[in-house]
């Protein structure tokens, strides 16, 4: 009987010249435990930090009880000291110095931690007939009808007149009140329908929900925004001038949530570009003794082109990287251009409800492992740094060498549209690089998904970059 086993020279000459990204459960079932426990703390994370602020509070707290020290450009290290540099409270560089010298070079990975959320106005309270609302003004791309009818939550800081900071953070625990744009009901909506999906929510229609119960005297104008700002005065001490010296922002309330039955993925807000960091802040925390010295950085200003003086447009980095030079006495000439960096930011998950807007042989999966992204940019690459094939080689190399899972994949169609992320910044400091980071569904919207395993074989690649 003929053995029909064996394969036939064209099905081994297939697998030997062809290639597919597997699923990294199927080809690591051991991973996913370890992946799973390793997005525990990732998803505590997420529900903790909700801004750019306090995400980098909270990896300061991290970084000091790991024994890192505030950067001091006339102080002298050693190989495994590990210092970082906290910019203006909204972005942050970490370090762990190697053994080679810094004119051979140093691995920096750079991901954002800002989001798209809302913002309020400078003049942000108002009644209108009797219910008070904040005026919002969205940072960052977003779809407008997305942000109506979900409960919102209000970060960020207040500066009162005396200086002092009020800290906010209202919506997040269960004993807190949210917030809420209202829609249409079905019913009184024939005429809104007639908008195009992109107007279904005008940009002045994102108005906030916070009030109804008017300051108990008649006879005074805009009695409901009284009572609020009664309460705000009340627990906050502030007055309705302090707006001007505050930085408030609305995200989606309510902490990461696992989802499925078999609890694989996580819905939050804020994946892109915290799925990157997180890993890269723990692949920075969790080496100790690197070849070439880390420089781990999480940035602000992304999602509005890295603008500012905590995005990556501005000198903060190039500063930092040359306080590092003039510290050790080497070149920062030479020490960039042997430098290699990661742009760790999220690329668009193919998306089987809506297969339409990808290019499924060029796209990046739910579960394949983080994805290596070569360019990104719009349309003829319009705004991309286009990574070399050296730069490439080199990282699949590391990726491949530590057995780190990975695909490679594109931002959709060519003409469908695009996006740009911090790669092009670095690029124009004469560094290579390329970007790695982790496929997410409904990018930008106020929840997110990403898969475990994904997530974790970021922090492997992240890992085996500084090893």
């Amino acid at each position: 009987m003929e053995n029909t086993n064996e394969k036939t020279a064209g099905q081994k000459l297939q697998e030997e010249l062809t290639w597919k990204f597997p699923s990294v459960a199927l080809e690591a079932p051991e991973r996913v435990k370890e992946a799973y426990d390793f997005c525990e703390p990732y998803k505590a994370f997420l529900s903790e930090a909700k801004t750019e602020r306090e995400c980098v509070a909270k990896a300061e707290a991290m970084l000091k009880d790991a024994g890192y020290t505030e950067f001091d450009p006339k102080a002298s290290y050693q190989p495994g000291d590990k210092v970082y540099f906290n910019n203006r409270g909204k972005a942050i560089i970490a370090s762990t110095f190697g053994t080679a010298p810094l004119d051979e070079g140093v691995r920096l990975n750079a991901a954002h931690i800002d989001a798209p959320r809302l913002d309020l106005k400078p003049t942000p309270v108002y009644e209108k007939n009797d219910i008070a609302y904040f005026k919002t003004h969205y940072y960052g791309g977003i779809r407008k009808y997305q942000w109506a009818t979900i409960p919102l939550s209000l970060h960020g800081v207040i500066y009162k007149k005396n200086g002092d900071a009020v800290t906010v953070n209202i919506g997040e625990d269960p004993a807190d009140p949210v917030f809420y744009i209202s829609d249409l009901l079905p019913h009184l909506a024939a005429r809104q329908n007639q908008r195009s999906l992109a107007e279904g929510i005008k940009g002045e229609e994102l108005n906030i929900l916070i009030g109804s119960i008017p300051y108990p005297e008649k006879g005074l104008k805009d009695p409901v925004k009284l009572k609020v700002l009664q309460i705000l005065n009340e627990k906050y001490g502030i007055v309705e001038a302090d707006f001007y010296r505050a930085e408030l922002e609305i995200v989606a309330a309510g902490p990461a949530r696992d989802v499925g039955f078999d609890r694989s993925l996580i819905a939050s807000a804020a994946h892109d570009d915290r799925v990157c960091a997180y890993p890269a802040l723990r692949a920075e925390l969790d080496t100790l003794h690197p070849t070439y010295t880390t420089v781990t950085i999480l940035t602000d200003k992304e999602e509005i082109g890295s603008v500012g003086n905590t995005g990556l447009h501005s000198d903060y980095v190039r500063h930092y990287l040359e306080y590092l030079a003039e510290n050790a006495g080497v070149s920062y000439k030479d020490m960039i251009q042997h430098a290699l960096c990661l742009s760790s930011d999220v690329s668009a998950a193919f998306d089987p409800t809506f297969p339409d807007v990808y290019e499924a042989g060029n796209s990046c999966y739910l579960g394949k492992g983080c994805v290596l992204t070569k360019y990104t940019g719009a349309r003829g690459k319009s705004g991309s740094s286009d990574a070399s094939a050296e730069t490439m080689s080199k990282v699949i190399g590391i990726m491949e060498a530590h057995n780190v899972y990975w695909q490679a994949g594109e931002l959709g169609k060519v003409d469908e549209g695009g996006g740009g992320t911090v790669a092009q910044f670095i690029a124009g400091m004469n560094i290579d690089v390329v970007d790695l980071g982790v496929p997410v569904m409904s990018m930008h919207a106020p929840m997110e998904i990403v898969s475990k395993m994904d997530v974790y074989e970021a922090y492997n690649a992240f890992v085996a970059f500084y090893k």
